[in-house]
């Protein structure tokens, strides 16, 4: 999707951070921008610096995590716009401890937001991008924390994994439609991601990782050195116009991926394939790189 000039993007968790950062790229990139998050103060604050700037932009209050209330979204999208071309899955939450401290709260607080609050804005979204037949695309954030794992990540990146594999399949679905699709994997990013714990439903507040007053200044102080959200918003955009399966905006991570790669590839059995099994995975690769070539041709 190349030309966004007067196209419409709706964009979670748009009232600050990273969201706010995409914003603000895609209404300077001439987009119209309707953005959505859980927080009034941050979608007050957000929509105030968008339309200073001169963009055409209309908030909503919204929980990504209710599948009913995303759907009011999209339709109100539609009502103030009339269609929609891009639509970033972007609002997320971060917890982070050891798994054995983690209570069914904590599961489905992070679960509920990062991945059900994916999904929900595909479900709601998709038919409404196919059914204007001028193609899109849908950008979901998950992070590196998706293809990268470490001590006391295992919620967070269990989320991020399931974002990252649901993204790379939906690529391949959406292509004959013309509709792009991508995965937003960032680093560090100056956000207020940890603020989260502020906006976290009263009942699923039974928690293994209760956070004090200098866990946040510890954590706002790691953040003060992520990359500009607006940096981040500049490569999602280009990401976009490319139409890029991966949008990694940070080269801090070059060498971590390349080890992982190199363990994975070392894990393979040092053997020939099974005949009759090979057979089914080359059918299977055969269908995929006939999808590919449909994700390279629109």
């Amino acid at each position: 999707m190349k030309d966004l000039g007067g196209k419409v993007a709706f964009i979670t968790g748009g009232g600050s951070g990273i969201g706010f950062g995409i914003a603000k790229c895609a209404a300077e990139a001439g987009m119209k921008v309707a953005i959505a998050d859980v927080r009034a103060d941050h979608l007050e604050q957000g929509l105030a610096k968008l339309r200073a700037a001169g963009a055409q932009a209309h908030g909503m209050l919204v929980d990504v995590a209710d599948a009913a209330a995303v759907e009011r979204a999209a339709e109100e999208t539609i009502k103030v716009f009339g269609k929609v071309h891009l639509v970033c899955n972007n609002a997320g939450v971060s917890i982070f401890g050891p798994m054995d401290a983690a209570t069914m709260d904590d599961w489905r607080w992070i679960m509920g937001v990062n991945v059900d609050g994916v999904i929900n804005g595909i479900q709601s979204f998709m038919p409404r991008l196919k059914a204007h037949g001028e193609g899109g695309h849908i950008v979901n954030t998950a992070s590196m924390a998706g293809l990268l794992v470490g001590p006391g990540m295992g919620l967070y990146s269990a989320s991020k994994f399931a974002v990252v594999g649901l993204t790379l399949s939906l690529r391949y679905d959406l292509a004959p439609h013309g509709i792009g699709v991508s995965v937003l994997c960032p680093g560090f990013v100056r956000s207020n991601i940890h603020e989260a714990v502020l906006s976290r439903p009263k009942n699923l507040g039974a928690t293994g990782y209760p956070v004090t007053e200098a866990d946040m200044k510890r954590l706002d102080g790691v953040l003060s050195v992520g990359m500009d959200p607006v940096e981040v918003g500049s490569h999602v955009i280009a990401g976009v116009r490319e139409n890029r399966q991966y949008i990694f905006p940070h080269a801090e991570f070059r060498e971590e991926l390349n080890a992982v790669h190199a363990e994975l590839m070392a894990a393979l059995p040092d053997r020939e394939p099974e005949p009759a099994r090979m057979a089914v995975e080359d059918f299977r690769r055969r269908r995929r790189a006939e999808a590919a070539k449909l994700v390279k041709n629109f």
